[in-house]
């Protein structure tokens, strides 16, 4: 039997990242899943309450995989994380339904709040 919380996707193509927000989520009792590229995580195409998406992913960027899950119909909240601040790719990701544009390095309590709120 599962006791962890929601799943939550993160899609990053730093290992590092991947692990140090799945180290932290894990220990809020969420379930994690963690992902290289945009490309790995359609190939699983897992069921997940929450993405967490870098917005610079190899081939596929973060926008990218957002817009092509929403012209797949899924409406799962998403909160990109970026190195850069950028207006256009933050009015994008407006668009897209994404309310949550987070700069790296990522605060640990900033991130746990946004997953919260996304997922209540």
């Amino acid at each position: 039997m599962n006791t962890r919380g929601p799943v939550v996707a993160v899609i990053d193509d730093d290992a590092a990242v991947c692990e140090s927000t799945r180290f932290l989520l894990e220990t809020y009792d969420f379930e994690v899943r963690t992902y290289l590229s945009g490309a790995d995580f359609l190939r699983d195409n897992p069921d997940v309450a929450c993405l967490i998406v870098d917005y610079q992913l190899p081939s596929l960027n973060g926008l990218a995989l957002i817009s092509e899950l929403r012209m797949r119909g899924s409406l799962v909240p998403a909160i990109m994380i970026t190195a850069t601040t950028d207006p256009a790719v933050e009015r994008r990701a407006a668009e897209l339904g994404i309310r949550e544009v987070l700069q790296k390095p990522l605060s640990n309590q900033m991130l746990l709040r946004a997953v919260r709120e996304e997922l209540a």
